[in-house]
């Protein structure tokens, strides 16, 4: 038992490996229990230690997404490359074209419609100078004025009929507080 275990690393090996100094009788047990001991702790920390597997796995799935995104990203980019370049080449010289044709059309319809527009924009006016709609407006605004005393004729109904209901609610309410302190003997 005044044995003494000392550990060193194996250069060669990779593993952790006791050196037993000699002296007591049950030195046998003791390496056994040493080199047990060793292989115990390398199991548990395979067993139990999944970094560096999980790490591998990692970097294999990231560098596989990379590579599938880059070429989905590249396949992506060529469309849109293919697509500008088909609207560059034949696209644009069509509506272009087509700009050229139609514009001076466009321009001398737009210059009709422009001057109906003001010949109807005249006509409105004479037929607003008129002597039958200066007439008529003046039937609207004494209708206009009717509305409003019959609005407010309404208004003072409402009011009258509120300011009643006011004081019956006042009434009741002062009948209740009456009842109320007779009842109390606070």
């Amino acid at each position: 038992m005044a044995s003494d275990c000392q550990w060193e690393l194996s250069r060669g090996m990779g593993f952790m490996m006791g050196v037993m100094q000699l002296g007591g009788g049950g030195m046998f047990l003791q390496i056994c229990i040493c080199h047990a001991t060793i292989d115990v702790g390398d199991i548990q920390s395979r067993l139990i230690d999944h970094r560096p597997i999980t790490q591998g796995e990692i970097r294999y799935f990231v560098r596989e997404f990379e590579e599938k995104r880059g070429y989905r990203e590249g396949r992506l980019l060529e469309n849109v490359n293919k697509m500008v370049v088909e609207a560059n080449e034949q696209v644009m010289p069509k509506c272009l074209q087509g700009m050229h044709d139609h514009l001076a059309d466009v321009s001398t319809r737009l210059e009709a419609a422009n001057h109906m527009a003001q010949r109807v924009q005249q006509r409105e006016l004479e037929a607003h100078q008129s002597a039958q709609l200066q007439a008529s407006a003046g039937q609207e605004k004494e209708a206009w004025e009717e509305f409003l005393r019959e609005q407010q004729r309404l208004k003072d109904q409402v009011d009258e009929e509120h300011a009643k209901a006011v004081g019956r609610l006042s009434t009741q309410y002062s009948e209740m507080k009456k009842d109320l302190e007779k009842i109390s003997p606070f």
